[in-house]
C-alpha cells in the first residue's frame, strides 16, 4: 500500500512539473504568462563591439516603442523582451549563443550581424523553426542555404559588389583587392573582383588577411610594386583604418575603396587625417533620404548617441517581425513564419518585401566619401 501511494505521489509530482514547464513555454510563445522573448545577437565585446551594440540598440528602440503601444495579439496583451547575446563575431560562438537563445524560448531572432556568424547560426534556427531576420549579413550564402526561416532587410553582396566593382573601374584601370577571409569580406571582395573585370579593369593583386590583424605592411608593400590606382578592402573598420594609415605611411596614393563594414564614424576616428578621401558603400539610401530617417536619427541619438552603421536596419527588422505576428494574430513561430514571406512593410530604411529566398526584392546602394572628417554622400545607385 505504501509503495502504491509513493508511486502515485511521484506520478502526480512529475505531471505537475511537466504541466508547469508546458505553461511556461505557452506563456513565452503566446504572450500568456510572461514576456515574449525576441533574440538579438551581435559582437558586444571586442573590436566590433561598437557596431554590435548599434544593432542591439536599434532592436531595443523598436521593441520599447512596440511595448509602449500596448499590443494585443491572440486576444491577449503582449510584452516583448529583447534577449541579447554576444557572438563575438565568431562562427563557433554564434552557434553556441543561437542554441542558448532557442533553449531560452525565443520566438524569433534579429541577427546575427556578421555573415560569418549568421550563416552557421541559421541552421540552428531553421532546425527549431525560429524565424531569423538579419539586419546586416550580406553574404550570398546566408539565404542560399535554403532555410525557410532566414530573411534579411539589407541587399546582398552580389548587388553591392556589382556597384563597387563598376565604381572601382571608373576610378582607375588597375585594381588591387584585400579581404579579411570572413564570409562577408571574402564574399564581397569576390563580387567586386568579378564586376571590376567585367567593367574593364585589371585586377593586379588579390591578397588575404584576417579580421584580427593590425599590421598590413607586408601585404601593402607587395601591392605597392604593382602600382594600383584603387585598393579595395573587404572587411570591417578595425582593419580598414590601419590599412588606410599604413598605405599613406608607405607613400601610396591609391584610392581606398570599401564596403559597408568600413562606412562608420569609427573608421574616421581610427584612421584620423588619413581617412580623408576614402570611399565606401552601404546598401540603402543615406539616412537623411530614408523615408523616416530623420525621425529615427533624432529618436535614436537622443537615447543612445551616434548611429554607427546598421541600427536603422535592426530597428526595421524588429518591426517587420512583430508586424508578421500581428498579421498572424500569434507569436507562435510556426504560425507567424508564413506571414513573414508576405511582408510588405514601409520601414525607416524603405519598402521591405522579400523574394522566395528571403532576400530584399530590391534596394539601392549608396557611395560615400570622407570629406572634412565626415562621410558625405557621393551617389546612390540602383543595381
Amino acid at each position: 500500500m505504501k509503495s502504491s501511494l509513493l508511486a502515485l505521489s511521484i506520478a502526480l509530482a512529475v505531471g505537475l512539473t511537466v504541466s508547469a514547464c508546458g505553461d511556461k513555454k505557452e506563456g513565452a510563445a503566446a504572450g500568456g504568462n510572461g514576456p515574449v522573448k525576441i533574440g538579438q545577437s551581435s559582437p558586444l565585446t571586442g573590436p566590433q563591439a561598437h557596431i554590435g551594440k548599434d544593432n542591439d540598440n536599434g532592436a531595443r528602440l523598436a521593441i520599447d516603442e512596440i511595448n509602449a503601444s500596448k499590443p494585443v495579439i491572440g486576444g491577449k496583451p503582449v510584452t516583448f523582451e529583447v534577449m541579447s547575446e554576444d557572438d563575438q563575431a565568431d562562427p563557433k560562438t554564434a552557434t553556441i549563443v543561437a542554441q542558448r537563445m532557442v533553449d531560452a524560448g525565443i520566438v524569433g531572432v534579429i541577427g546575427h550581424l556578421n555573415s560569418g556568424a549568421t550563416i552557421p547560426a541559421a541552421k540552428i534556427y531553421s532546425d527549431n523553426n525560429i524565424p531569423q531576420i538579419s539586419p546586416s549579413a550580406t553574404a550570398i550564402k546566408y539565404t542560399a542555404q535554403g532555410f525557410k526561416t532566414a530573411y534579411r532587410v539589407m541587399t546582398n553582396d552580389e548587388q553591392q559588389g556589382k556597384v563597387l566593382g563598376a565604381y572601382a573601374a571608373k576610378l582607375g584601370k588597375k585594381v588591387a583587392i584585400i579581404d579579411d577571409q570572413t564570409a562577408y569580406g571574402q564574399g564581397l571582395a569576390a563580387e567586386v573582383e568579378k564586376a571590376a573585370k567585367a567593367a574593364g579593369a585589371e585586377v593586379v593583386a588579390v591578397e588575404h588577411t584576417n579580421d584580427k590583424a593590425s599590421d598590413f605592411s607586408a601585404i601593402l608593400t607587395s601591392i605597392k610594386g604593382k602600382a594600383p590606382d584603387v585598393i579595395f578592402f573587404g572587411g570591417m573598420d578595425p582593419q580598414a583604418a590601419p590599412i588606410n594609415k599604413q598605405m599613406r605611411q608607405l607613400g601610396m596614393t591609391a584610392q581606398l575603396l570599401g564596403g559597408d563594414g568600413m562606412q562608420t564614424p569609427k573608421f574616421i576616428e581610427l584612421a584620423g587625417a588619413d581617412a580623408e578621401g576614402a570611399i565606401a558603400s552601404i546598401p540603402g539610401l543615406p539616412l537623411d533620404k530614408m523615408p523616416k530617417g530623420t525621425d529615427f536619427k533624432q529618436k535614436f541619438e537622443a537615447k543612445y548617441g551616434q548611429i554607427q552603421l546598421y541600427a536603422p536596419y535592426a530597428y526595421d527588422a524588429a518591426y517587420v517581425m512583430v508586424d508578421a505576428m500581428k498579421r498572424a494574430d500569434s507569436t507562435d513561430p510556426a504560425k507567424y513564419l508564413p506571414e513573414l514571406a508576405k511582408t510588405s512593410y514601409e520601414g525607416v530604411t524603405g519598402k521591405i518585401s522579400f523574394d522566395a529566398k528571403g532576400d530584399l526584392t530590391s534596394g539601392p546602394i549608396t557611395l560615400y566619401k570622407v570629406q572634412g572628417g565626415k562621410w558625405e554622400t557621393l551617389e546612390t545607385v540602383q543595381p
